[in-house]
């Protein structure tokens, strides 16, 4: 049974979400979201050995899928539920979804965010025009502040996946998938609490049951295969991963029962992979992603061979901080061999250390860093170590400087 709604509104989904009700959500938000764009990636399908595309919810309004969720939502409250306002917590994305989609709507917002959360999302999150308070250190303690708010006055809180509504928000983005890209056989979808990875499952497996669905999560902050396992949602003791998207310590139960239907496979990815992935996306793709948006990118880069074609890759988020930018570039060049470091023992006068910056030149390898070392117990009276970090075109360029380095007669200790 559905509660009353106002005039125009989808009503509140109070039952399990069906391909009706995301057919019902891509009708409440049209002209509201954005149909993204869907690109080719000659690089990944070389990879792949097989077409490849990215479905660009990096350019969604906000920067990312949660507003389809949450707008739906909002929409489907009563008139007297809006009245009351909503309540939100969020580190960022569903944040900025919230605070658009109850804009939008005409209806008060407010939002808590963990303290430390980056200044570009709180200063998003309150553009969209939601109140922002900060409360915790990590979203779990910012999720209990926001349920005791609604608690004290009566805001509807507004679960940034595990509500039916969310869900068939989310889900209109594999409608979309189906209608850019209908010989799809296999789509890649990142998972943090679910609810995008179940809502893009319902749409397409009720509609094309033989596209395969891949679900990808972070090593640091995987919750769904032990979740899987076990047959219920199960809770992690702990999470560390550059992907905040995905630092969701227990599955919804919504999303986590359809996931456990609809999805053929949940895979993990490395930190390395997820850094490695974001920078192809930048410098290949010209695409700013965050790391919980690369995370479908990282899943292919990994295990290429394994993905049947057409592939559909969801790029969730583009919403990265620029710190956190640098970070993860600075790990993914280094993960992808872009940087070399070596340590080397030279004779200690002068012009030597010169010279080896020649032979460094010649090499075609960029110097970042030199620590050049002249009193160690370890060296010689007459003895010089040397510690470079250098930035090379990638693994076997790092190969072809060190070979180049030993056969002008350095000695390269590591």
């Amino acid at each position: 049974m559905v509660a009353e709604h106002t005039e125009g509104a989808t009503p509140a989904l109070r039952h399990e979400p069906t391909v009706e009700d995301v057919l019902k959500a891509q009708g409440v938000l049209s002209g509201v979201s954005r149909v993204t764009a869907m690109e080719g990636s000659r690089y990944l399908s070389r990879l792949v050995g097989a077409p490849v595309h990215l479905k660009c919810e990096n350019l969604q309004r906000t920067g990312s899928f949660k507003v389809r969720g949450a707008y739906t939502r909002i929409a489907g409250l009563t008139q007297e539920e809006r009245a009351r306002g909503v309540v939100a917590a969020s580190a960022g994305n569903h944040a900025q979804g919230v605070a658009l989609a109850a804009t939008l709507l005409g209806v008060r917002s407010t939002v808590f965010m963990p303290v430390d959360a980056p200044l570009p999302k709180v200063a998003a999150t309150r553009e969209y025009g939601a109140q922002v308070r900060t409360h915790g250190q990590v979203v779990d303690e910012t999720l209990a502040a926001a349920e005791e708010y609604a608690e004290q006055t009566g805001a509807v809180l507004i679960h940034p996946f595990d509500h039916p509504d969310v869900v068939a928000g989310q889900g209109t983005v594999g409608l979309e998938i189906l209608e850019q890209c209908p010989e799809v056989r296999t789509i890649v979808v990142g998972i943090g609490g679910g609810g995008l990875a179940a809502g893009v499952a319902l749409a397409v497996k009720s509609l094309r049951p033989d596209v395969r669905i891949v679900g990808v999560q972070a090593e640091g902050a995987a919750a769904y295969p032990p979740s899987l396992e076990a047959g219920h949602p199960v809770s992690l003791e702990s999470m560390a991963t550059m992907a905040d998207g995905m630092k969701v310590g227990r599955p919804g139960d919504v999303p986590f029962k359809i996931i456990g239907e609809l999805v053929d496979e949940v895979r993990t990815v490395s930190e390395d992979a997820l850094s490695s992935a974001l920078l192809l996306c930048l410098e290949r793709a010209k695409l700013v992603v965050e790391p919980a948006g690369a995370s479908p990118v990282a899943a292919l880069m990994t295990a290429p061979e394994s993905f049947e074609g057409p592939v559909v890759a969801v790029l969730s988020g583009g919403n990265v901080d620029p710190l956190v930018l640098q970070r993860t570039l600075r790990h993914g060049m280094a993960a992808a061999g872009r940087y070399l470091s070596l340590r080397l023992r030279l004779p200690d006068r002068p012009g030597v250390l010169a010279a080896l910056l020649g032979e460094l030149s010649v090499a075609d390898a960029n110097v970042l860093t030199v620590n050049h070392v002249r009193t160690d117990p370890r060296l010689g009276v007459s003895e010089a170590e040397v510690e470079l970090q250098l930035e090379t075109q990638g693994p076997q360029h790092c190969v072809e400087v060190t070979g180049a380095l030993r056969r002008a007669g350095y000695t390269v200790l590591g």
